[in-house]
């Protein structure tokens, strides 16, 4: 049985998205995935010794070069991609989003790879473009922000 298929040693990619509203709009990224320009939240992998609250600050600030202050825990999304060369059972994907309001942006900042700039768009251009999203993780997060979905940060625990 290949290791990827064993249950014992399954573990889903841990990332953080967040969902920054200012003005109606949502902040978003465009960004290259296998030479494609598709749209995201900022979002990133957990990185070790950081909690999920940092790792959405950290993730933000470095793919979209705006500071945040997260005001709420959004939810938590499972999903598995689809198979891809070198990934034949496809990634799952456990993600922790977040809602957040901007504080400051550095227009001059570096973006990480990939990331070809920093973007706002209102939910309905943002709907307009679900053909680019880089998953279905992307609209759902935004969906349910704007829903009303959002719970006190305290839910989200690092235990040290």
């Amino acid at each position: 049985m290949a290791a990827s298929a064993d249950p014992r040693f399954w573990q889903p990619d841990v990332t953080v998205a967040t969902v920054v509203m200012d003005g109606g709009r949502v902040l978003c990224v465009e960004e290259r995935v296998d030479g494609r320009l598709v749209i995201n939240q900022p979002a990133g992998h957990l990185e070790p010794g950081e909690s999920l609250l940092e790792a959405a600050v950290r993730e933000t600030l470095e793919e979209s070069g705006w500071s945040v202050e997260l005001t709420a825990f959004v939810g938590s999304y499972l999903w598995k991609s689809a198979p891809r060369a070198g990934e034949p059972d496809g990634r799952h994907f456990l993600r922790f989003a977040f809602a957040a309001r901007p504080l400051a942006h550095d227009p001059a900042r570096a973006l990480d790879d990939g990331i070809e700039k920093a973007t706002w768009f209102t939910p309905a251009e943002l709907q307009a473009e679900r053909h680019r999203h880089r998953s279905p993780l992307v609209w759902q997060a935004v969906s349910d922000c704007l829903g009303g979905q959002r719970h006190p940060l305290s839910l989200v625990r690092h235990v040290a």
